[in-house]
Order: C-alpha cells, then sequence, then structure tokens
C-alpha cells in the first residue's frame, strides 16, 4: 500500500446525539492555533471513499484527500459523521462546515450549496447479476424489473425521473444495496461507477455481478463530478480549498492517493 506524505491518523472516535464525530491529527510543526478550524461531514459508509473500518475509524479516498487539503490549506479539521439524507440541510444550518463525501454536483445541489472545483469524476451505472437476462437497460426494457437505489442520492433522482414505471427499492446506504442485488431482493441496481467497483473486482460477494449498459454522465442529475459542498455565502474558504486542491494535484499528493485506491485516474 502507497504511503502518502500527510497525517492520515485519525485521533478519538466520540458519539454525540447519534453523530459520529473524529478529530484528524494536526500536521507536525504547524501549531493548531494557527490553523483555521474546519468540521467536515462525512457519510462513512460510502467505500472506498468513506467508511469506518474495524476499530472504528474513518477510511477512505475522501479521507485522505481531505486531510491532505486540511494539510495544505491549513486548516484545523474535524471530521463529522452524518446520515446523507440530512447531510445538506446540516450544512445549510452551520452543523459543520464543509461536506467532503463524493457529493455529485448536480444542479439542484447546487441551488442550496456551492461547490469547488471537482475533485474526482464518475459516471454512475446499471449493475445485475451474472445470471440474470437483463440485456437492455432502456425503460421501456426495465419497466417490469425491480430496481434498487440509494437514498437520496443522484442515481435516485435519475431513476424517478428516466425510469418512472419501474418498482424501486430505496436502501439506506451502498453496502445494503450491494446486498439487495446479491441476494436476488432487486433485480437491477443503479450505482456510482467507481463507489462499486472495488466490492466487484475485489470481493467475493461481489463476484456474483456486473457492469450493464453504458456508463450513464448526465450533467442535469450527476453534475460534472464530485465536489466539496460548502454554504452558498463561505466565499473565503470555497477560495482556500480550490486552491489546495490545486496545490495537492500539482505536487503529486492527489496522484498518490488515488494510487492507493484505483489503478486507473479518477481525475
Amino acid at each position: 500500500m502507497l504511503r502518502i506524505s500527510i497525517q492520515t491518523i485519525l485521533r478519538g472516535a466520540l458519539m454525540a446525539g447519534g453523530i459520529g464525530i473524529f478529530l484528524a491529527a494536526s500536521p507536525l510543526g504547524v501549531a493548531a492555533q494557527d490553523r483555521t478550524p474546519m468540521r467536515i461531514a462525512v457519510e462513512g459508509a460510502f467505500p472506498p471513499f468513506n467508511y469506518r473500518d474495524a476499530n472504528n475509524k474513518l477510511q477512505g479516498f475522501d479521507i485522505d484527500i481531505a486531510n491532505a487539503l486540511c494539510e495544505v490549506g491549513k486548516f484545523e479539521c474535524q471530521f463529522i459523521i452524518e446520515k446523507w439524507d440530512d447531510i445538506i440541510p446540516n450544512l445549510v444550518a452551520d452543523k459543520y462546515d464543509a461536506i467532503i463525501s463524493s457529493m455529485s454536483m448536480s444542479l439542484e445541489r447546487r441551488q442550496k450549496v456551492a461547490f469547488t472545483e471537482k475533485y474526482y469524476n464518475s459516471p454512475s451505472v446499471f449493475i445485475v447479476r451474472k445470471d440474470s437476462s437483463i440485456n437492455d437497460v432502456s425503460p421501456a426494457a426495465l419497466s417490469d424489473k425491480k430496481l434498487g437505489v440509494t437514498s437520496s442520492t443522484a442515481q435516485e433522482s435519475f431513476a424517478n425521473h428516466l425510469y418512472p414505471e419501474m418498482k424501486k427499492t430505496i436502501f439506506r446506504s451502498s453496502p445494503e444495496l450491494y446486498k439487495g442485488l446479491a441476494d436476488g431482493s432487486v433485480d437491477i441496481i443503479l450505482e456510482d461507477k467507481l463507489a462499486i467497483y472495488d466490492w466487484i473486482a475485489n470481493t467475493k460477494a461481489g463476484s456474483c455481478c456486473e457492469f450493464k449498459g453504458p456508463d450513464l454522465v448526465d450533467v442535469t442529475y450527476f453534475g460534472e463530478g464530485a465536489g466539496i459542498a460548502l454554504r452558498l455565502d463561505d466565499k473565503e474558504r470555497l477560495t482556500r480549498l480550490n486552491e489546495a486542491l490545486k496545490s495537492i494535484k500539482a505536487d503529486g499528493t492527489y496522484d498518490m492517493i488515488n494510487a492507493k485506491y484505483f489503478p486507473f485516474s479518477i481525475q
């Protein structure tokens, strides 16, 4: 496993009111009082981007990127685990300052929050079991099938608008979505392609299933990649995070984090 030049060790896990709070260690040699506090919300249930390991510590691509941005941008960062359905409302309500949780920058979300430049891009895709008879993923062909999607995602919105005739099962998290496909609770699922890649390619459970149909890149629903969400009036933080993102891409830090999780570029 590649090592990166930032501290990614998280210390302490506190649970308060159902929200998990994880404190990120400050980079060595930089006093906390010289850094700007930033509370970062993540779902913590979207591997390999953000998840809790066996020791209940946050891990994943989003977490490593966030830590790199905190170092370069001189932020003192605190991670807060939040339910996906509540993540934008609670950002707007000032319960945290940023969302770094693989959020696609859809037109609907842009009306509620501001986004940085994208920090990765991924299409969505349909997935079926390998023994499935499904070959055509058009709305007409799937009208009598049961579709699984994760709650409050761009995939759910896309399916509701473009596949209105399909019966749908709404799952609370991606791991539950994948299990629903594997055990036959649904016939087909719609998911972010990078998010499910590791499950299909590297797990025994995921060997049951395969991608079906073309990549879906509809900007209306899926936006132009994943960005960091901020409150609309948080202009200074937006500028600092964009500068930090540009810096980690230029100095190779981004590429090292990318290689830790994917054998191909996701920029």
